[in-house]
């Protein structure tokens, strides 16, 4: 690195000038990074009201289809017994009485006792495991003959049936403590299961699952008096679009359930509409420029202002529905000052409780006639596409100015080091002459002294 002394023969702070001026130079560098900070910020902008737009997307789409919109509630008589839930292809209205007669299990079966459950206690050879009515066949072979190698051999072929072992902590009456036991669990209820350890050979001990403790059992309910029978304690088909998840039998006792439009879920559908619709109205208006002032980094764009004045034409456009509801101010919607709604629940309430087809008519739409809901997702879908949506042309016009704005300060700080090495050079250049003349002008004067200094010794 060089050093420099500056000023060392003008008294100059040379040093100094030249960060001045190249503070002066670099004026268009500090123009192109204060563009590069505002189109940023507009991406940001951009992106942020493209996630707005999807979440408002996303929170109407249960009004878009009138199955989605008239959803599903269950009542029951209790949850001691079983628990249920409705899917659209249940039949509002309709009520059962339901008897938990058994609960589905699987079989179980456990092994007597080993004092360890690695040791290498049992024989080598096979061991026959049938599952329903097939049998097979279970290599044990030296280094695998204990308790944890048989149980690991009978999971690896995953037939059905799952081993585990288990330490009950139990101490024989002389003292002896065998502790570890082998459990077989079947999988599915539909396939009994025994095991025959008679193909294992030598060993020490040996291991016999006996009388299962729990025998494998079909799930079993009455439904308004009709037995049905399932090997799982969730039942799908007992009844049309309704799942029971079983949690305890008692024969004679009958639970009462019953089917209903969920009413509560409708409404809250069309709150959280209008919840969507504020975010994005609310996000616009702060980026739109106020009585001159103010206003966010996309104050004036024109593809913003369109969607805020398309979003209020639908908001306000009637459908062409046969019911007796033609606009959502029917539903209580209403629009404030400043663009966003308010619902008025009084209002929709009675909608939803005395004129139910007509709401999910307005919504939804029927018989090819689109609903408003259905209306305003698809556009809400074309402004958000990832294709032609408007974040994706505003993204590309932006990171394409970015590219161009980058290429421009590279090129400017390229000139800016070489305008400061030109600097740096001309003022080393002028303090080099003016060091020159200051010599020349030293040795004039030296010069001129003894020349008089001559001339006054030859008078005397």
């Amino acid at each position: 690195m060089t050093i420099q002394f500056g000023g060392l023969a003008t008294g100059l702070d040379t040093k100094s000038i030249i960060d001045q001026l190249m503070n002066i130079e670099r004026q268009p560098l500090a123009r192109l990074e204060a563009d590069k900070t505002w189109l940023n910020n507009r991406l940001k902008a951009f992106t942020e009201l493209d996630t707005r737009l999807k979440g408002f997307a996303d929170s109407i789409k249960d009004l878009n289809y009138r199955d989605t919109l008239l959803k599903r509630s269950t009542t029951l008589g209790s949850e001691e017994f079983f628990t249920a839930s409705a899917s659209r292809d249940a039949m509002p209205g309709a009520s059962y009485e339901v008897e938990v007669v058994s609960l589905a299990r699987v079989q179980k079966s456990v092994s007597g006792g080993v004092a360890s459950s690695t040791d290498l206690l049992f024989g080598t050879g096979t061991l026959s495991l049938t599952v329903g009515e097939e049998t097979h066949t279970i290599d044990i072979g030296e280094g695998k003959n204990s308790l944890t190698g048989i149980m690991e051999a009978i999971n690896a072929k995953d037939l059905g049936v799952r081993a585990a072992i288990i330490n009950d902590g139990s101490v024989n009456p002389d003292g002896s403590s065998t502790p570890y036991r082998l459990v077989l669990t079947g999988e599915t209820v539909a396939k009994e299961f025994s095991l025959d350890t008679s193909g294992l050979t030598g060993g020490t001990a040996s291991f016999d699952l006996g009388t299962p403790i729990q025998q494998a059992a079909r799930a079993h309910i009455r439904v308004d008096t009709i037995d049905i029978y399932s090997d799982s304690n969730t039942l799908t088909e007992a009844i049309p679009g309704v799942t029971l998840d079983l949690r305890k039998a008692e024969a004679g006792a009958t639970t009462n359930l019953s089917v209903n439009v969920d009413k509560a879920a409708i409404k809250s559908a069309i709150e959280e509409f209008a919840t969507g619709y504020n975010k994005v109205i609310s996000f616009i208006t702060s980026q739109s420029v106020i009585n001159g002032e103010g206003g966010g980094v996309l104050g004036g764009d024109a593809g913003i202002n369109a969607i805020k004045r398309r979003l209020q034409t639908m908001l306000t456009q009637p459908a062409e529905s046969s019911g007796t509801l033609r606009a959502l101010s029917q539903l209580g919607f209403e629009t404030q000052k400043d663009g966003t709604l308010k619902v008025n629940d009084t209002t929709l309430s009675a909608a939803i409780d005395t004129n139910l087809d007509s709401v999910v008519s307005l919504l939804a739409g029927e018989d090819g006639v689109e609903g408003v809901a259905t209306r305003f997702k698809n556009y809400l879908f074309e402004m958000t596409s990832s294709g032609s949506g408007l974040l994706q042309g505003r993204k590309e016009s932006i990171t394409n100015n970015l590219k161009r704005i980058d290429t421009k300060v590279d090129a400017v700080q390229a000139r800016l080091e070489q305008r400061q090495k030109t600097l740096e050079a001309q003022f080393s250049a002028m303090e080099t002459l003016i060091s020159g003349l200051n010599a020349q002008s030293s040795y004039l004067s030296q010069q001129m002294t003894a020349i008089t200094n001559m001339m006054s010794g030859s008078k005397r």
